[in-house]
C-alpha cells in the first residue's frame, strides 16, 4: 500500500507540474478588431440648418485620430481662416472644429475628411466622413460628377483639386489666380473620379488643379490645370473629363549679373529662342560675343571679349511676349573660365548615335584634320561634324556597324576656345553591340489621322524612341535595348513635329495623346509585329 501511495503521489506531482506550465502560456486573444469607430452624435446635429455655431464637435464610440489632415481634409466652399481642428496627434472621443471664418449667407458648406479618422487602437480608417451645414433654411444637394486623365502621361495625378467658380457679374477667365472657387472637392489618393457635392443650382466653371501649395490658385509654374470647354448647368446628369495638363511658362527674364571674367549669366523662365541680348555700349572694333546655354538651368551666358574698361555694361533684353528689358551689369575684375572639354557617350555607343564633345567655353575654331577615328581593324572612318553653338556642342557624325571598336583621337589644338585656350591630346574608345544584342518592333496603324508622333516610353514617361509619320505605312523600330516598353502617340494637329499643350485663358486644349501597351517585351534577338487600332472619333 504504501509503494502504491508513492506511485500516485508522484504521478500527481507530475500533472500538475505540466498543468502549472501549461497555464504559463500567454493566453490568446480574440479576433482583431476590423471596426472603423461610429458616430454616437454631433452638436450641432450633421445636415443642420440656419447654422450659426462658432464650435462643433462630433463624438464617436471610441478614442480616435486624425491623420494627414492637410491633406485629407477639404472644406468646401474653402474658408479664409482657417479652423482649428483638433485632436492633431493624439487620442481623443471627440473631433473639435473651432470657426473663425465669417460664414457667407445662404450657404451650404462641407468638411470632407476623407480617409484621415482613424481608431487609436487598430487604425481602422471611418472612411469619407463630410459634416455638412447650411447658414440658409435649406442643404443645397446638386452634384457634379467626372474623372481626370492626364494629357501627357498615361497615368492620372493623385490629390487633384476639382472646383466650381460661379459665373455670375464679377465672374472673369483669371479668376482662378486670385480667387478661391465657390464649391471644391479632391480625389485624393486612391482614385481619378470626383463628386462635387451639395452644390446650388447655377452657372459654373469646372476646374482642376494639381495644387501643390493648396492655396486653391493657379500657379503657372507649379500647377498643372484641366478645365471644361464652356460653363456648366446645374443640375446636370453629364460625366465630365477633365484633361490635366502643364502650362508653358510665360516668357520672364531675371537681371543678369557677372560670374566670370567676361561672362555674363542671363536667367529667365519661359522659352529662350526669341530672347536676345544686345550690349549697347560703345565697343572697338575687335570686339565679339558668344551666347550659350547653361545645360541644366534656364540660364543663357553672354560672352566677350576683348576686356571692356567700364565700370558697368548696359544691356538691352527683347522678346516677342515681353516689353523690352534694360539692364545695367556692374562689371567686377573675375577670373576668366578655362576650356574644358567633355565627350557623349562613353563606351557604349548606338548604331545612329552621334559621338559629342562641348566645352566649358565657347567653341571658337575647330580643325577636323587633327581628329583621327579608326575602328577595330585600324581603318579609317570617314567623319561630318555640327556645331550646336547655343548648346556648345560638336556633334561627329560616322558610319557604325555591329559588333565594332572605334578608337577617336583628337590631337593638341583642335579646338580652340573663345578665348584662346586649346586642348591637349585626347583619346576615346567606343563600341557598338552585336546585332542580336537588340531587339526590333514593327508597328502596323489602323484608322490612324496623321501626322503623328510615335514614342517608346518607360515605366515613368520618360521617352526613348522616337519617329515622326505622315502617311499609312508600317513604322519600324529596329536596333531596340531589351525592356519592356509603352507606346504613347502624339496627334500632331498642327504638323510642327512637337506636342503642344494646352493654355486657360486662351481656352485651348493640349493635343490629344493616345497610349498603346506593347503586347510582349522587347526582347534580344527577336522581332514582333503589333496593329495598333485606333478609335474613330
Amino acid at each position: 500500500m504504501n509503494k502504491l501511495l508513492s506511485n500516485f503521489i508522484f504521478i500527481a506531482c507530475i500533472c500538475l507540474v505540466f498543468i502549472n506550465c501549461a497555464n504559463r502560456g500567454t493566453p490568446q486573444g480574440g479576433p482583431k478588431d476590423e471596426t472603423p469607430p461610429k458616430i454616437t452624435k454631433s452638436i450641432p446635429e450633421n445636415y443642420s440648418t440656419n447654422f450659426n455655431a462658432q464650435e462643433i464637435r462630433i463624438y464617436f464610440d471610441e478614442y480616435i485620430n486624425i491623420k494627414n489632415l492637410t491633406k485629407q481634409l477639404i472644406i468646401s466652399p474653402p474658408m479664409k481662416t482657417q479652423p482649428e481642428i483638433t485632436p492633431l496627434g493624439g487620442a481623443s472621443e471627440y473631433i473639435k472644429i473651432k470657426i473663425y471664418d465669417t460664414l457667407q449667407p445662404n450657404t451650404t458648406y462641407a468638411f470632407n475628411f476623407g480617409n484621415s479618422i482613424v481608431d487609436n487602437n487598430e487604425g481602422n480608417v471611418f472612411p469619407y466622413f463630410r459634416y455638412v451645414f447650411s447658414t440658409g433654411d435649406y442643404i443645397d444637394s446638386l452634384t457634379v460628377k467626372g474623372n481626370i486623365v492626364d494629357a501627357i502621361n498615361k497615368k492620372a495625378e493623385t490629390f487633384v483639386s476639382v472646383m466650381l467658380y460661379e459665373v455670375d457679374s464679377t465672374y472673369s477667365d483669371s479668376i482662378v489666380y486670385k480667387k478661391t472657387p465657390k464649391y471644391i472637392t479632391n480625389t485624393l489618393d486612391s482614385v481619378t473620379t470626383f463628386s462635387i457635392e451639395n452644390i446650388k443650382a447655377g452657372k459654373y466653371m469646372l476646374i482642376a488643379l494639381k495644387d501643390n501649395n493648396s492655396d486653391y490658385k493657379f500657379q503657372q509654374k507649379t500647377d498643372k490645370i484641366g478645365f471644361y470647354k464652356s460653363p456648366i448647368d446645374v443640375p446636370t446628369d453629364s460625366l465630365y473629363t477633365l484633361k490635366l495638363f502643364s502650362e508653358d511658362i510665360d516668357f520672364k527674364p531675371s537681371r543678369p549679373k557677372i560670374v566670370a571674367g567676361e561672362k555674363i549669366e542671363f536667367g529667365y523662365e519661359g522659352d529662350y529662342k526669341d530672347m536676345k541680348i544686345k550690349l549697347l555700349n560703345e565697343t572697338p572694333e575687335d570686339f565679339e560675343y558668344a551666347i550659350t546655354k547653361d545645360v541644366k538651368t534656364d540660364t543663357l551666358y553672354y560672352w566677350y571679349k576683348p576686356k571692356l574698361e567700364l565700370d558697368s555694361l548696359l544691356f538691352e533684353v527683347t522678346h516677342p511676349k515681353v516689353d523690352t528689358s534694360l539692364y545695367t551689369v556692374r562689371v567686377r575684375k573675375m577670373d576668366r573660365d578655362s576650356l574644358t572639354l567633355k565627350a557623349e557617350p562613353s563606351g557604349n555607343i548606338g548604331y545612329e548615335e552621334d559621338f559629342r564633345i562641348s566645352g566649358t567655353t565657347p567653341i571658337y575654331t575647330f580643325d577636323p584634320s587633327k581628329i583621327n577615328i579608326i575602328d577595330k581593324d585600324s581603318s579609317q572612318i570617314n567623319f561630318t561634324t555640327v556645331l550646336d553653338t547655343i548648346k556648345n556642342t560638336m556633334a561627329f557624325k560616322f558610319p557604325k556597324t555591329p559588333a565594332n571598336e572605334y578608337k577617336i583621337r583628337i590631337l593638341p589644338e583642335a579646338f580652340t576656345g573663345f578665348f584662346g585656350k586649346k586642348n591637349d591630346t585626347l583619346n576615346y574608345a567606343l563600341r557598338t553591340a552585336s546585332e542580336d544584342s537588340y531587339g526590333n518592333l514593327r508597328l502596323i496603324l489602323a484608322n490612324a489621322s496623321y501626322p503623328l508622333i510615335i514614342q517608346l516610353t518607360n515605366d515613368t514617361g520618360d521617352v526613348k524612341y522616337e519617329k515622326y509619320i505622315t502617311d499609312n505605312k508600317p513604322l519600324d523600330f529596329l536596333n531596340i535595348t531589351p525592356s519592356k516598353y509603352q507606346i504613347r502617340i502624339i496627334h500632331d494637329t498642327n504638323g510642327n513635329k512637337k506636342y503642344d499643350t494646352g493654355n486657360y485663358l486662351k481656352k485651348i486644349q493640349p493635343e490629344k495623346v493616345s497610349h498603346f501597351e506593347i503586347e510582349d517585351e522587347i526582347r534580344a534577338f527577336w522581332s514582333q509585329v503589333q496593329t495598333l487600332q485606333f478609335s474613330s472619333e
